[in-house]
This record gives C-alpha cells, sequence and structure tokens, in this order.
C-alpha cells in the first residue's frame, strides 16, 4: 500500500538559453513526484512550463490539480498500480502533465517492485536507444553552425532545427550548404499560417527527416493539405494528445510520423496502446523531448525501447541541458550516437536528494493518514 506521495517544485538553470516559436527558456521549472512504498520510491515528472505557451499546464496548474485532486483520488480509491490509475483517473478531465507525472511514479515503482527494468515492464526491445539533438534559434547563423558541428562531434545521429517566420528558408539553406548529408529535421511549434502554405512547400527541396509541427494544434486540415503538396513527411506533436487524436490525424492523411512525448499524451499506458496502433498502421514514431531533467529522461529513454519507435529520439545526454543534473549516473552519448538503456531496476537511475533539495522551491508530503 501506497504510504507517502512528496512533490518537489523545482527550478533549473539551462546551460544554453533555449528558444523556440514559443519564447525563450533560460531556466527550467516544473513538479516532481516521489510515489513511497515499503521504503521503495518511484519517480515521475511533469515536464511543464513556467507560462501556458507549449500547453495550458504550467508548473502552477499542475502542483494544484495533484494536491487538490490526484493525490487524494489515488489514496481514496487505494490505487495500487499504474494501469489501474489510467483507467480509474479517467474520470478527470485534462491535464495530461500531471496525470503522466503520478503514473509515470507508479510506473517506477511497480518496475522496481518487480525487481524489473522498466523497458522490461513496457515489452521494449532495445538496449541502446538512438539520440538527436533540437537545437533552439541563434542571434546568427554562425553560432548555429557552432552548435551543429559541435553535437555532429558527439555522433548524435539527427539534427533539429527551430524555426519560425524569419528564421526558416534561409537558414536550413545555409545550413545545408555547409552540412549536405546530415540527418536534418525541423520543428515550427505551430509556428504558421494557412497563408505561409506556398512558404513552406520551399522547404521541400531540402531532404529533410520530417517538418514538425508547423501549423497550430487544431488545424489538422492545413497538415493535411500541406502534406497533400510536398514530399518531406509532416510531423505532429501539440495536435496529437491521445490515441484518438492519433487515428484521426493519420486517418486524415495529416501526418506520416509521430512525435510522442508521454507528458502530452497521459502517461506511458497512453503511449503503449499508440505503439500497437503504430505498429498495425506502420507510422514512424520517436521519443521528444521537453526539457527533462534525469528522471523526465530516463522516462523517456525506457518508452523508446519500443519497437514502433525507429527514428532517432530527442533523448539527449544530461549535460545538453544542465551543468549538473539531479539524477546519476549521467547519461552520455555513445561512439554509435546513442544512450545505454539502464538495466538496474525502474528507471534505473538514482536521484541526487541533497542536490535535488538545494534546487527545490517548494515541496509538499502528503502521507496517506492524510485522506483517510
Amino acid at each position: 500500500m501506497i504510504e507517502k506521495v512528496t512533490l518537489y517544485l523545482v527550478e533549473m538553470e539551462l546551460v544554453f538559453p533555449f528558444e523556440t516559436s514559443f519564447g525563450v527558456e533560460k531556466k527550467k521549472r516544473f513538479v516532481l513526484v516521489e510515489v513511497v512504498e515499503d521504503g521503495i520510491s518511484g519517480w515521475g515528472e511533469a515536464p511543464v512550463s513556467l507560462h501556458p505557451l507549449y500547453s495550458y499546464e504550467t508548473a502552477g496548474t499542475a502542483w494544484s490539480v495533484l494536491e487538490k485532486s490526484f493525490i487524494p483520488f489515488l489514496f481514496k480509491e487505494k490505487i495500487e498500480n499504474p494501469y489501474e490509475f489510467h483507467e480509474k483517473i479517467k474520470k478527470f478531465r485534462g491535464h495530461p502533465m500531471a496525470k503522466a507525472s503520478l503514473e509515470l511514479a507508479l510506473f517506477d515503482l511497480y518496475a522496481k517492485k518487480n525487481k524489473k527494468p522498466l523497458r522490461e515492464i513496457y515489452g521494449g526491445t532495445k538496449k541502446e536507444v538512438e539520440a538527436g539533438v533540437s537545437l533552439g534559434i541563434e542571434k546568427d547563423i554562425e553560432i548555429l553552425f557552432e552548435r551543429i558541428s559541435y553535437f555532429l562531434e558527439k555522433n548524435y545521429r539527427r539534427i533539429k532545427l527551430k524555426i519560425k517566420p524569419g528564421w526558416d528558408v534561409e537558414v536550413i539553406e545555409k545550413v545545408r550548404e555547409k552540412f549536405p548529408d546530415i540527418a536534418l529535421s525541423v520543428d515550427a511549434n505551430q509556428a504558421y499560417k494557412e497563408n505561409d502554405i506556398e512558404h513552406l512547400k520551399l522547404l521541400d527541396r531540402f531532404n529533410l527527416l520530417m517538418i514538425e509541427q508547423p501549423f497550430p494544434a487544431d488545424e489538422l486540415e492545413l497538415h493535411r493539405r500541406l502534406q497533400e503538396e510536398i514530399e518531406t513527411p509532416i510531423c505532429l506533436d501539440e495536435s496529437v494528445c491521445s490515441l484518438k487524436d492519433m487515428k484521426r490525424a493519420w486517418k486524415m492523411k495529416a501526418m506520416r510520423i509521430l512525435n510522442v512525448k508521454p507528458g502530452r499524451v497521459g502517461g506511458a499506458c497512453e503511449v503503449l496502446k499508440m505503439h500497437e496502433f503504430a505498429l498495425e498502421e506502420k507510422i514512424p514514431l520517436w521519443c521528444g523531448g521537453m526539457l527533462e531533467s534525469g528522471v523526465g529522461r530516463a522516462h523517456n529513454l525506457h518508452l523508446a525501447t519500443l519497437s514502433s519507435f525507429v527514428l532517432p529520439n530527442d533523448i539527449s545526454e544530461n549535460k545538453r541541458y544542465y551543468e549538473r543534473d539531479i539524477t546519476y549516473p549521467l547519461f552520455e552519448i555513445t561512439s554509435r550516437g546513442t544512450l545505454m538503456v539502464p538495466e538496474k531496476e525502474g528507471i534505473g537511475v538514482e536521484v541526487d536528494i541533497s542536490f535535488l533539495e538545494k534546487i527545490t522551491l517548494k515541496k509538499q508530503s502528503f502521507p496517506t493518514k492524510s485522506f483517510t
């Protein structure tokens, strides 16, 4: 029986500011969840941001709904495993990242209790996962060239560039001139509108792996229209928050590739359902990143061992984003451009509690007896 759940509101400073079409992030503020049973801790992460830009969820909303709704519900219903949690939490509307943080903590705990690495619980088959890297919008092209060269030297298998109106075709053309043979993709984070379709068609000549989420999340028809007119695969991200969304977008031919983020879709159980559909329809998947700490990074890595995840993932080594992370050992990229999946029980990494306490802005524990 679960004895206690603890929330940590954490803030970590990024090694480099990370700019997308949403804005610039210099620090990452997010919520960690620790679930304790028989002295064993399971850890999860809500990869939210300070402001509602990528999604409506923020560090504040995640903390509030976990405190006031999800944790009390967990105790009152006497939920003991992540599969049961996934089914019963559906009665609450929305808040997928907050739901995912608690579900993932339960999965970590469940795997540890069963003395298995998490990938075995999921049915993952890989022991190492291809790593790609996502690069933000820079002040000038020379800085971008330096960043690309650095990560290519570290053997990352795919470079993804953030784009927005005014930082797109000309930039990619220069990148292709300097790096003609690299695996290259672009991500717009919903930055374009209907009148940009003709402009976006110019990207088709750069031999890109994909164009990710060019239009707003609710504009599937625009994605379908663009995909109909270009050879480059469209990849969706923000548009797909469930298996239902995935099936609809696929039926509409609004995408050919899908970026899967456990936080965005509400946890690992939904990812497993999407994985099965991807296998049936032969849809290439890859795992996206949201500037996670080592906790979220470890969870992503285990999910990326599923056989439908066939493209390089946005799961970089810890030092890509943070000088010091809250977990150990660190994930380091191999000479093959991969990250090794931990073989220890659960997520396979330990949380540095002393460092976590130093960077925690707020902490609150909820013992079972509080709700009985």
